[in-house]
Formats: structure tokens, C-alpha cells, sequence
């Protein structure tokens, strides 16, 4: 994954390395980090169990994580599912986790 191809994908990049005090390998480094959280793997089975309050605590642990890398695309998943959570909604979460998973692959793959 580089800059370009993060900024492609719609990633606030500029936003990002300012967090990363300019730093572009330090940055790259806390987005590796950030997306081989557990949490990722957990959201699923813990929305599926149907224990909001604990989908809610790691979605939004989530939230901040991504939100500090501004990987726009799938922070705004994780809003979404937070929103959702929050407001106790019944939504389909499976198609909303599913989607996270697949933008969270998709930056994975970026070369």
C-alpha cells in the first residue's frame, strides 16, 4: 500500500500524516496496526449474538482507531454501524459488517 493508492481509495491522507507528524513509513505502519485489530473479527460474531451493547463498545473502539488512520471509506462503515447501535436500530448489520470486512480487505490489498 502507498499514499497514492490510500488517497485513491479515499482515504484522508493529508489528515492522517498530520497525526503522523508527517512521517508517510509511520503512518503506513499505524494503518497495518489499525486493520489487523481484533475487534474486526470480533464485531461479527458479537453483532450476530445479538448483544448490542458489546457490538456497540467495539465498533466504537473501532471508530476511533480508523477515525485517527482517516481511512474515510471505512470509518463512515463504522459510523454507520455505530449510529445504528446507538439508537438501538434493527438493521441488517450482517450486510453493514460485511461491507467494513470487504473495504478493510480492499485497503489490505492496495499495492
Amino acid at each position: 500500500m502507498t499514499i497514492d493508492s490510500l488517497r485513491t481509495f479515499g482515504a484522508n491522507v493529508d489528515e492522517g500524516l498530520e497525526r503522523c507528524m508527517g512521517m508517510e513509513d509511520f503512518y503506513l505502519e499505524m494503518i497495518e496496526l489499525g486493520l489487523s485489530d481484533e475487534r474486526f473479527e470480533n464485531l461479527g460474531p458479537i453483532l450476530e449474538s445479538g448483544n448490542a451493547e458489546e457490538a456497540f463498545e467495539t465498533v466504537h473502539a473501532l471508530k476511533g482507531v480508523i477515525g485517527n488512520l482517516a481511512l474515510t471509506p471505512l470509518y463512515e462503515t463504522i459510523c454507520e454501524i455505530t449510529e445504528h447501535l446507538r439508537a438501538k436500530e434493527s438493521v441488517d448489520y450482517k450486510a453493514l459488517y460485511d461491507r467494513l470486512i470487504e473495504q478493510r480487505k480492499q485497503i489490505l490489498e492496495l499495492k
